[in-house]
């Protein structure tokens, strides 16, 4: 939401997402293993809620660079439970995949829910 937030005069910063290098790191860290939990602002590309996009905002324009990374660290990671939010919305997405925004819940609970 970048430029959409930079239009409107709101604050963006670079630091806002994972540099390459960073990205590169924490992938070769993950790449094999197994997760019972991921826990991550936005979410991988395949499990983007695209209802939720806004309507004037053309997507071409959209930087996708943390949800195509997050698509690849979902590739090749072994996982039970993905969480995130910034869609601004509480739903269920897939099997053991859920996002939150004002619905918060116990992580016991969530987990529980997904054994």
């Amino acid at each position: 939401d970048k430029d959409y937030r930079l239009l409107r005069g709101w604050k963006w910063f670079y630091d806002e997402q994972l540099h390459k290098e960073e990205r590169k790191a924490i992938f070769d860290f993950v790449k094999g293993k197994h997760y019972d939990l991921v826990l991550t602002h936005t979410c991988p590309e395949s499990l983007q809620p695209v209802d939720l996009f806004l309507p004037m905002i053309d997507q071409s324009k959209v930087d996708k660079t943390m949800e195509i990374y997050l698509e690849a660290v979902k590739d090749h990671i072994d996982w039970n439970v993905w969480l995130f939010g910034h869609f601004h919305a509480s739903r269920i997405v897939d099997t053991g995949v859920e996002m939150f925004y004002t619905n918060i819940q116990r992580l016991r609970t969530v987990m529980n829910r997904w054994k």
